[in-house]
């Protein structure tokens, strides 16, 4: 009984001189104060529903839980007094794509752009730029559209250099994210450009994330808003399109 009492007493001892504890493992990383090593299991944190996080007294700055009620884990980021919350992730776990994005630039620089007042599809998807998972982002180059094949929340980054390349009338495209054919978001308006006095050149920005649903259909349209004329993309890459998942 004695020689088991004196060998706990070292292995508490050990661990605080050294302060490295090793559970699986003889020899913990030496960057670790705790290293766990295991193929087989899992790391199961306190489990609180909100109210019992809230009731927790004076929680430490960069107290852990898992909150129940959000699933989510949680951190506190400020003081003991005033804690503050916050999720380490905003992607759900139960998803595999956030993060997963795909960027494709023009390589036509030869279609009206400012055609008539029906939008067309902007001529964007020419070159890939990368597509990190092909089913997730199924491309049609052709009909210069994109199907996304997982429901979720998408950022959509689209940048358009256009020039006016016919007469002196004073032109202005627009441009707008559509799903399945509907408009969606904001538009993105030039003011107006024409071929006279350095104004044949411009560009249209968005910057939306949008809803959709899996088998939805995503097309950059762009339309004619003022008066008629020639207007093209700039050169080949100046005009891209990024969509990422990101919930």
């Amino acid at each position: 009984m004695k020689k088991i009492f004196f060998q706990i007493v070292f292995i508490c001892l050990s661990s605080f001189v050294f302060a490295q504890v090793g559970i699986n493992t003889s020899n913990p990383d030496q960057s670790a104060i705790l290293d766990i090593n295991s193929n087989e299991k899992g790391i199961l944190l306190p489990r609180l529903t909100s109210a019992e996080r809230d009731a927790i007294l004076n929680p430490a700055n960069g107290l852990i839980i898992y909150n129940t009620d959000s699933d989510e884990i949680q951190i506190n980021t400020n003081t003991s007094a005033t804690p503050n919350w916050e999720a380490l992730s905003i992607t759900a776990t139960s998803t595999a794509s956030p993060g997963q994005s795909t960027k494709y630039s023009n390589v036509d620089v030869t279609t009206n752009v400012n055609n008539n007042n029906t939008s067309i599809h902007l001529p964007v998807f020419g070159l890939a730029e990368w597509n990190d998972n092909t089913s997730l982002y199924v491309i049609d180059n052709v009909n210069h559209t994109v199907t996304v094949n997982e429901t979720g929340r998408y950022e959509i980054l689209v940048n358009a250099s256009i020039i006016s390349t016919s007469n002196s009338a004073r032109k202005a495209p627009e441009m707008y994210i559509s799903v399945n054919g509907t408009q969606v978001g904001s538009f993105s308006s030039t003011g107006y450009m024409r071929r006279a006095n350095g104004h044949e050149e411009t560009t249209l920005n968005l910057n939306e994330v949008i809803q959709v649903n899996a088998g939805d259909v995503i097309s950059i349209d762009i339309l004619r808003t003022g008066n008629t004329g020639t207007v093209n993309l700039r050169s080949s890459g100046s005009t891209n399109f990024h969509i990422e998942k990101i919930l």
